[in-house]
């Protein structure tokens, strides 16, 4: 007995010794990872912050920065407006700015709003691109989080640094922003109204949920009453937006008298899962924010109808009919077919007219009945969009992050493949491939790169 307890005491101690060994070895260990992590993004930086473009930015470059990219192929006056472009680069240096403190990243940050400030239009919004060589566009572009990241960008920027022509850009396009909202509570595709589809409410690419982001950063920072009310207004109309039973959703798009509409060819008045459950998401920020429980009671009712709404390949149509349910694929010229497989190589490919929304069902379904539980006062308000994974080990993300930037400071591409253009003609299935280097690959790994210094600083 007593040689079992000194056995067992032995153990003991070597497990207390091993422990106290291995923290101070796991601290140091993660500290020299930090390290290294603050200097890739110094080097990271400067790199990209060198082949901006009068301080903004485009997709995609080859090596030699003899070719670019945004949508299509630009040229050397060009930049994009649109995620991953100009404001979403200029967002990453913000971040990187706050975490290392370095005053040549906040620079690369001004330089890139100072971008979007040369491009603002006159209605006080931007479009796909800036053409710093030809006359602005004369409408506005809520399409694909255009106008609405520029805005977040420099609002952002604005807490870091007092510019009179940063202010005076600010203050334009939230007026815009005031102005181009619908009578119903939405905003359109475009601005100003142009007698199309353009001018319908138009949920399609999280047109108005961005909007809804853009207002609240809005009146969080300035507490301007006028912005507060427009929230008000939207979260109406996102009320009586949503379809009736048994089909408790939103289309993708609304006319004048609040009925799902046609856009494009192939986009057909119809229920959208995806578009209902970003939706959800806003009536969540929306309720968190204002206080107001009715936004709740109108999710259980679409979460039903979405998990319903599964299709036996375990993915959700784009567009289901109303009434039937069913999954519609329509091809240009509003030719409707009975299945992906009719479709077009084009809108086979370049459309989502299936996805897998099972993890976004998830996730929506478990943020609504966290904060469900809870009054909005007593809840952390988070908006619905997010950065890196929480909870999620980023080391080896971090190692290989920093293993892969080369001696210039790129993170390359390799043998990128997309699809090889021809003009005047329509793609044709054929892929291009090429190394290249990616704004899209650079906002990650500088996100996961400042995500993973936050968490070992305590921040």
């Amino acid at each position: 007995m007593k040689n079992i307890q000194r056995r067992l005491l032995l153990q003991l101690i070597s497990l207390i010794a091993f422990i106290c060994i291995s923290k101070p070895l796991q601290s140091q260990s993660s500290q020299k990872l930090v390290e290294q992590s603050k200097e890739v993004l110094r080097k990271g930086i400067t790199y990209f912050h060198s082949i901006n473009i009068e301080g903004g930015y485009v997709y995609h470059y080859t090596l030699d920065l003899s070719e670019k990219w945004g949508e299509g192929k630009t040229d050397d006056y060009t930049v994009e407006v649109q995620p991953p472009g100009t404001p979403a680069v200029g967002a990453s240096f913000l971040r990187a700015y706050r975490v290392l403190g370095d005053p040549e990243v906040l620079q690369a940050a001004v330089d890139a709003g100072k971008a979007l400030i040369k491009g603002q239009n006159d209605l006080g919004g931007w479009t796909h691109t800036i053409r710093f060589n030809k006359p602005k566009d004369k409408y506005v572009s809520f399409d694909d989080d255009q106008t609405q990241r520029a805005i977040s960008f420099l609002m952002d920027l604005d807490k870091e640094v007092d510019l009179p022509e940063l202010t005076s850009a600010i203050e334009k396009a939230l007026d815009m922003m005031l102005k181009s909202q619908l009578e119903n509570g939405g905003w359109p595709h475009r601005y100003p109204a142009n007698g199309s589809y353009h001018d319908f409410a138009t949920f399609n690419d999280q047109g108005i949920n961005d909007c809804i982001r853009v207002m609240l950063e809005a009146h969080q920072l300035y507490g301007e009453d006028d912005y507060l009310q427009s929230l008000h207004r939207v979260g109406r109309f996102l009320l009586i937006s949503q379809l009736p039973p048994p089909q408790p959703g939103w289309a993708q798009q609304y006319n004048e008298y609040l009925q799902p509409a046609w856009a494009r060819a192939f986009e057909p008045p119809a229920v959208c899962p995806s578009a209902s459950i970003h939706n959800i998401h806003s009536l969540l920020d929306l309720y968190l924010y204002l206080g107001n429980s009715t936004y709740l009671e109108a999710i259980p009712d679409a979460l039903r109808w979405l998990e319903d709404s599964q299709l036996p390949n375990g993915k959700w149509g784009r567009f289901l009919e109303i009434g039937t349910n069913k999954p519609l694929y329509y091809d240009r010229g509003r030719i409707r077919v009975n299945s992906i497989e009719e479709l077009s190589l084009e809108r086979r490919t370049g459309y989502g007219y299936e996805n897998d929304l099972s993890q976004a069902l998830v996730a929506a379904t478990a943020r609504f009945h966290q904060i469900a539980k809870t009054q909005p006062k007593e809840f952390p308000h988070e908006m619905s969009t997010t950065t890196s994974a929480e909870g999620e080990d980023l080391t080896p993300m971090v190692k290989e992050i920093i293993a892969s930037l080369d001696e210039k400071g790129r993170w390359i591409s390799f043998n990128d493949q997309f699809r090889k253009r021809i003009k005047g003609q329509r793609w044709n299935g054929i892929y291009r491939y090429e190394d290249r280097i990616s704004s899209a690959i650079f906002n990650r790994n500088v996100d996961l790169l400042c995500g993973f210094i936050e968490r070992q600083d305590g921040k």
